[in-house]
């Protein structure tokens, strides 16, 4: 029997400037999103063995997410949440991926949020 030793990688409330919104107006504008992701790696802790290029880089994600995020102009957090999920997983190696997106869009609410969850096939 083989036991193996899962890990997850998260980045909380990066801040991320984007275009986002129903409106040719709202996306003409950049405005705050902030980005909670989780990673769950492909490689099993056990296999990294303490040597930082077989961990998935957290400052990398970091990166690859804003520079992302700032290319883009979706009407739907939803759109944006999928694709940027899809686009990290191409990018580095995720066996499966959350991405939360908060909007501050509404004036009586702290915020509105969406969550995207991607699991690759490991075939």
């Amino acid at each position: 029997m083989r036991v193996t030793a899962q890990y997850d990688v998260r980045i909380k409330q990066l801040k991320v400037m984007g275009r986002v919104g129903v409106t040719k107006a709202e996306r003409n504008r950049r405005q705050k999103l902030l980005l909670n992701l989780t990673l769950w790696p492909v490689r099993d802790l056990r296999d990294l063995g303490d040597a930082v290029e077989r961990a998935v880089n957290y400052s990398a994600v970091a990166r690859e997410a804003k520079a992302f995020v700032s290319k883009q102009s979706p009407k739907l957090i939803e759109t944006l949440g999928d694709d940027l999920a899809s686009h990290l997983m191409r990018k580095f190696r995720i066996r499966q991926i959350h991405v939360q997106i908060r909007k501050f869009v509404l004036q009586d609410a702290a915020y509105v949020s969406v969550g995207v969850t991607r699991t690759a096939s490991l075939d």
